[in-house]
């Protein structure tokens, strides 16, 4: 058999399919490779802006290697679920128990609020304020410092202002609505029935009861009596009483200096560089996680539509 009656080369077709196949596969598996890698990038991506915005990741209680001026933020209405004791509560006690804590800021931006949350807040401080008699606290006041913001203010060491900030308004007040007159014209009858003389105490939708006005306003003097009491165990011989100081108004910053409801003009700044002497600031302040903002903000958004038709409630604001 001569060369050329010798057989073609055997299948080169088939060869050529399985290297365009092999090929075919080979980068369907290095796409797969970078897809994976791609979605392994995306998801930690999504896990460290979760982090983030849960406040997981914070220098919070983070001890630098030197002494350091501790900061607390008291920011917005004093509440359970806002500006809340247990939150406030726990930022202190870290900030006290931190060794290398020299003093402690606690920033007031505060209108007021629950008295309950507020005299909380403010034993803790008296009590770790006795333990760690070392530590000064120092309370310094953005905007407003009013009503359960300043009983809070009370029980540091020292209250420093800006000359504009808000300040005062020590008493105490409970609010809510009445829809008698509307409910009459309407022709809406109120049916309500309790068991216990007093268990529709204040209803919006019931004539004002003299007696149970006068009860509301016993103990809305007994609670005044309270933050009277500790503002001047706070203050003590600084304050200058007048007939106004415990009525309820607020002053200026520059005012309530005059008054001895504040002590100096001062930022957080100033008063770590130049009172407590450690220009590092550590932020001890603790936040909610996503979940909780989002669960405190529809908590609030229930509370508000239902406020109108609740009883009232006592606040110092």
């Amino acid at each position: 058999m001569n060369e050329s009656e010798k057989p073609a080369a055997p299948n080169w077709e088939r060869e050529v399919l399985e290297k365009l196949a092999m090929a075919a596969i080979n980068e369907q598996r290095r796409t797969r490779h970078w897809g994976i890698l791609f979605k392994t990038l995306g998801f930690l991506y999504l896990f460290i802006v979760l982090f983030l915005a849960a406040g997981w990741f914070r220098g919070d209680g983070v001890a630098l290697p030197k002494a350091h001026t501790a900061l607390i933020d008291l920011q917005g209405v004093i509440a359970s679920d806002q500006a809340s004791a247990d939150t406030l509560i726990g930022s202190l006690q870290s900030a006290f128990e931190d060794k290398k804590t020299k003093g402690i800021v606690l920033r007031i931006n505060s209108p007021g609020g629950s008295p309950v949350q507020a005299g909380q807040i403010y034993d803790e401080i008296r009590r770790l304020r006795t333990l760690h008699p070392k530590i000064p606290l120092y309370a310094v006041v953005d905007d407003i410092c009013a009503s359960g913001g300043y009983y809070v203010a009370a029980g540091a060491d020292k209250i420093f202002v800006d000359k504009a900030s808000i300040v005062g308004s020590i008493g105490v007040l409970m609010d809510g609505f009445g829809f008698t007159q509307t409910m009459e014209k309407l022709g809406v009858e109120r049916r309500l029935l309790t068991a216990g003389q007093n268990k529709g105490f204040l209803d919006p939708f019931s004539p004002v009861d003299p007696a149970q006005q006068a009860y509301a306003r016993q103990m809305l003097e007994e609670i005044h009596g309270q933050f009277i009491a500790v503002v001047r165990e706070g203050r003590g011989k600084r304050l200058k009483e007048t007939p106004e100081i415990f009525s309820g108004l607020v002053w200026s910053g520059e005012k309530s200096i005059q008054l001895g409801l504040a002590d100096a003009l001062g930022t957080v700044e100033s008063v770590a560089r130049d009172v407590i002497k450690a220009e590092d600031i550590v932020d001890y302040t603790r936040r909610e996680s996503l979940a909780e903002r989002l669960a405190g903000r529809l908590g609030a958004t229930m509370a508000k539509a239902w406020a109108p038709f609740a009883q009232p409630g006592v606040n110092l604001r």
